[in-house]
């Protein structure tokens, strides 16, 4: 079972072959002929005082983007970089991670509220909502993954992982939280934090933000390995992107993305590469459109206001 994120990828790869083929045009001149292509941005402007947590690819050239200030979802063109506001949020709501399942779905990571929200990706009309965390209870619904069969949300705050059912005709079943075992242990602060698939949705991946570590996850026990990374750690990793066995580790705080090539049972890897850019200011989560990798910079250092800029950026993996 290939999860929606490689078939995502695979259908952006395919979309990508066919728009820089059609933009190359030739110019007939005196000297003969003279071939131009056009190119993707590399830095997206998102709008002002939005502050960005969240992103996820969408269908054709679009990057979705959720606010964590309103819960409101923008659809970015990463061609031509106009953006549109899909999900226009009731007031209370954050969104912090989000994807795009195969049935045309935002699924929205809550944050502090304990909650998760399901919108329709083409109208922004809200699906449903969940409580995944209890009441009261201190919670932060981080990060979200679709699987064939579910969406998997994490809590930074808690050793559980949230599953949400989805049935083959995309009818959404109640929440069931799966309580981490095995070799995962809650420390102090912020815990686990981005989460993905393999592609054959056998094994969960997770990064456990405070501690730096990386862990293989049976979704059906809640079993987490620890990924033995050679002494390497992987703080402050925040959002994170699997790609056959090359996972891409945000470090938020650090400025960078750590390429991780894991092994085949996904319970040992070294880091082979480190991704910066000057247009990096905190990115927290990361997606993938053909060969490039998008990230939105959530600037926690800046104090935000109604007026200051927040972007995304693109990076050639």
């Amino acid at each position: 079972m290939a999860t929606t994120r490689l078939r995502s990828a695979l259908a952006a790869a395919a979309i990508l072959t066919t728009i820089l083929t059609t933009a190359a045009t030739t110019t007939a001149t005196a000297a003969g002929a003279q071939t131009t292509t056009s190119f993707f941005p590399s830095h997206l402007d998102l709008p002002d005082g939005w502050q960005p947590e969240g992103i996820a690819a969408g269908r054709g050239t679009i990057m979705y983007s959720g606010s964590r200030a309103t819960g409101d979802v923008v659809a970015v063109d990463i061609l031509t970089g106009d953006d549109d506001l899909v999900v226009d949020a009731p007031a209370g709501r954050t969104a912090t991670g989000l994807e795009l399942d195969r049935f045309g779905r935002l699924w929205v990571s809550g944050g502090a509220t304990g909650q998760a929200y399901v919108y329709d990706a083409e109208t922004g009309e809200p699906t449903t909502d969940f409580q995944l965390a209890p009441q009261g209870q201190a919670a932060f619904i981080n990060d979200v993954v679709i699987t064939r069969d579910a969406a998997w949300f994490t809590d930074s705050r808690d050793d559980v992982l949230y599953r949400i059912p989805i049935a083959p005709d995309g009818s959404i079943g109640q929440p069931e939280g799966v309580p981490f075992t095995g070799d995962f242990e809650l420390a102090p602060g912020f815990n686990v934090n981005g989460i993905d698939a393999t592609p054959d949705g056998r094994w969960l991946i997770v990064v456990q933000s405070n501690t730096g570590d990386l862990y293989r996850v049976d979704p059906e026990t809640g079993d987490a390995t620890l990924i033995d990374l050679g002494g390497a750690s992987m703080t402050a990793g925040d959002g994170i992107l699997l790609i056959g066995r090359t996972l891409y580790v945000v470090r938020n705080n650090l400025n960078q993305i750590a390429v991780v090539r894991l092994d085949p049972t996904f319970t040992s890897g070294e880091v082979v590469d480190t991704i910066t850019s000057d247009d990096f200011d905190i990115p927290t989560t990361v997606a993938r459109f053909g060969n490039t990798l998008y990230l939105v910079n959530a600037r926690f250092t800046t104090p935000p206001t109604p007026t200051t800029g927040y972007w995304m950026s693109a990076v050639r993996r």
